[in-house]
Parts: structure tokens; C-alpha cells; sequence
């Protein structure tokens, strides 16, 4: 096991959940460029205009487990509006167990494998799930590490809408 996943595990199993209030300032997004689970590369650029919430989660993950209906949901309530919610995934295993959760869940948002320059790029993740609200501008305005409950989800949603 990688540095990194040591760390994100050991830091998952204290049941770090802190909702982290919004930042001082929004800042910009770091760009990205990913595998999606289906092959594709997947890049920030290409989501500009877009409201994104990116998720940094694994499929051994507890806390991320419970929030998938959250994102997913997130995903079919804002699609018309132009929301994006991509879950990125550290698990070390590859795509395959992602894809089989994903089918089993009935997951309907955009899967993706980290990669190191990512995980550096938007770290230190140090705890899963850490999820970024980024709005229209390309700007996070917020980093919430642990698990986030529906109705506070969906205020941070309603924050990258505008």
C-alpha cells in the first residue's frame, strides 16, 4: 500500500468528518486532466461554465459509501442547470471494483481514477471523502472533508449555482 493510501486510510478509520466552512476567498480550481471510468479523459477545462463538485472518495470508504446517494442525487436534481458531479476515486485496486460499486449502487454521475498529480494539485487529502464546490467562474468556494448529509449538500450546491 502507497504512502498516500496508508495515510487516507488510517485518517478514514478516525472517522475524520469535519464540514469545513467556506473559504476565506474563492481560488482557483486546479486544473486536472483524468481517466474517466469509461475510457475518456476527463479535464477541467472542458467543464468551464459549469458548476462541478468533485469528490475524492474510495470504495471501502464508510463515510463516502453514505454520500453517494447525495452526489448522485445532486447530479439528477441539477444536471438542467448545468451541475457536474464527478466522484474521483483512490482506490489503488484500478477501475474494476469502482465499476462493479458503481452498477451496483445505480450510480448515474461521472466516475473517474485519481492520479498523483491531481492528488497533489487538490491536496493534501488526508481524509475521504473531501468534496470541492466549484462554481461557474472555476473558483472553489468550499472544501468539505467527511461526510456531508443531504440538506447541507444541497445548500453547498445551491452556493456554485448562482
Amino acid at each position: 500500500m502507497s504512502r498516500a493510501a496508508s495515510t487516507l486510510l488510517i485518517a478514514s478509520l478516525l472517522g475524520a468528518a469535519l464540514a469545513a466552512p467556506a473559504l476565506a476567498g474563492p481560488m482557483a480550481a486546479p486544473a486536472f486532466s483524468i481517466k474517466g471510468l469509461d475510457g475518456r479523459t476527463i479535464r477541467l477545462a472542458d467543464l468551464r461554465d459549469r458548476p462541478l463538485v468533485l469528490d475524492f472518495w474510495a470504495t471501502w470508504c464508510g463515510p463516502c459509501r453514505m454520500s453517494m446517494p447525495h452526489l448522485d442525487a445532486m447530479q439528477t436534481r441539477y444536471a438542467r442547470q448545468g451541475l457536474t458531479v464527478l466522484g474521483v476515486s483512490v482506490d489503488e485496486a484500478g477501475p474494476a471494483p469502482v465499476r462493479r460499486y458503481a452498477q451496483k449502487s445505480g450510480l448515474k454521475f461521472t466516475l473517474a481514477m485519481a492520479n498523483d498529480e491531481m492528488l497533489e494539485s487538490y491536496g493534501p487529502i488526508r481524509s475521504i471523502p473531501t468534496t470541492f464546490f466549484i462554481n461557474r467562474k472555476g473558483q472553489v468556494v468550499r472544501r468539505v472533508v467527511g461526510y456531508v448529509d443531504g440538506e447541507t449538500m444541497e445548500s453547498y450546491v445551491q452556493e456554485i449555482l448562482e
